[in-house]
């Protein structure tokens, strides 16, 4: 394999045998865990397992054997790729939506049980205009939102609400209802605060997504949802992207469109309980956050650079979307048209030849290595780079400041992390408890 590769090489084919450890080591873990919805017991089982160690493993093995080519997989019946040189990741996520299409047959029999019309799993042409339609909203590219305002005092109340209901352990659980209160005020207004239904029916139909066309559409759910949101967006209560969405304009699938974003606060909220996962247990970059917040005033908005970075780690080390597919519209070098790519993340992101693979190191945000290797894709990358990132990592930073600035917190279960020894391939955070220390 060589860096300075111009063309995508010719795929190699890999053989049954290879194709079956592929299956067997990196699609069926990450099919396990839950794809749209995770599923805390898979996730609990593949960490003692050391999934993600195993297929980073055998990518690594293979990528050494074919020189690093794309690899053909022999699948019956369909045409699929996988992709084992960063160069061809950037390739990949450069060419959306043609010739290299996010939506993918995978994507739209599981995303279409609660967002149909998802910009996502949209054609090229309904696609240009949900996608400037979602831009118009969540703003991508601008690190403070036009809300952000009162999206930091939503975050500073509802961050002192969780810590006046924890006592001496905070558990995902209490941190989780906290965070989808801050998601449905950030949504959707304080009017949609405690409507744990809505999100309860979203959680189901997620979970039914996982199956994609294998589970029947539960149409009466699915109403139910989407008249339940389509009453908090009529609101367009101020200062929420309810009310940015009545300013811009709806095309008739905001409802769908909205979905996503909620679908996506969910992983926001897991990658945010890593992140303070990490701080607890890394005293130096603790101590840093520490210093940078002091004396800010915390219900208004700031950029919070280094926090930021904390997150983009958080999910670095353990992505939130394991694999990423993308579909061709035409010919390539991969295959005919409707060839479907693989890009597992976590072989691009905790390779053994990067010397950040296994440890916190919040800096290479901030320094420009992150920027040069263009595999590391937390928020995936190019024309379908997640439209949401500014505003995930402002609100993630945002409560994370809340948190840890007066308070300690100290990791009371799941694997040791410890700036001393390399980090666990993954964290199942559904079973991470802190104990909370005196200030």
């Amino acid at each position: 394999m060589t860096s300075t590769r111009k063309k995508l090489a010719r795929p190699a084919t890999a053989s049954v045998a290879e194709t079956l450890q592929v299956a067997l080591q990196v699609a069926l873990p990450t099919l396990a865990g839950g794809v749209i919805k995770r599923r805390p017991s898979a996730m609990a089982l593949m960490g003692k397992l050391r999934a993600d160690r195993a297929g980073v493993k055998l990518l690594t093995r293979l990528r050494e054997k074919h020189d690093g080519r794309p690899l053909k997989l022999r699948v019956p019946g369909r045409s699929v790729g996988m992709a084992l040189a960063r160069e061809d990741v950037e390739k990949l996520l450069a060419g959306a939506p043609t010739p290299f299409s996010p939506s993918t047959v995978e994507k739209r029999a599981a995303l279409g049980h609660f967002q149909p019309h998802g910009v996502l799993i949209s054609d090229a042409h309904d696609r240009r205009l949900r996608r400037s339609f979602t831009e118009a909203v969540l703003e991508p590219g601008r690190p403070l939102h036009e809300l952000a305002t009162p999206f930091a005092r939503a975050i500073a109340e509802e961050s002192a609400a969780l810590l006046g209901e924890v006592t001496h352990e905070l558990t995902w659980d209490t941190f989780n209802v906290a965070w989808w209160r801050l998601v449905r005020r950030i949504v959707l207004g304080s009017g949609a605060r405690t409507d744990e239904t809505l999100t309860d029916l979203l959680e189901r139909l997620r979970l039914d997504a996982n199956w994609a066309y294998l589970h029947p559409r539960r149409k009466q759910a699915r109403e139910q949802f989407r008249a339940r949101l389509s009453a908090h967006l009529g609101r367009a209560e101020p200062g929420s992207l309810a009310a940015a969405i009545a300013s811009v304009g709806d095309d008739g699938t905001a409802v769908d469109q909205v979905a996503h974003w909620l679908f996506a606060f969910d992983a926001a909220g897991m990658a945010t309980f890593r992140a303070l996962a990490l701080l607890a247990t890394h005293p130096a970059e603790l101590e840093r956050v520490r210093t940078d917040v002091s004396g800010l005033d915390l219900a208004e908005p700031h950029q919070l650079r280094f926090l930021r970075a904390c997150v983009l780690e958080s999910v670095r080390l353990w992505p939130t979307t394991p694999m990423l597919l993308r579909e061709t519209t035409e010919e390539t070098s991969w295959g005919p048209a409707g060839t479907t790519v693989l890009v597992f993340t976590p072989f691009f992101h905790r390779n053994a030849g990067l010397s950040y693979a296994d440890r916190f190191d919040p800096d290479l945000w901030l320094d420009g290595r992150a920027a040069e290797n263009p595999a590391l894709v937390p928020f995936s990358a190019g024309p379908a780079v997640c439209p949401g990132r500014d505003l995930v990592l402002f609100c993630a930073s945002t409560m994370l400041a809340n948190l840890v600035r007066q308070h300690g917190f100290e990791q009371a279960s799941g694997p040791v992390l410890a700036p001393e020894r390399p980090l666990p391939a993954g964290l199942d955070n559904f079973h991470l408890k802190f104990r909370l220390l005196p200030d």
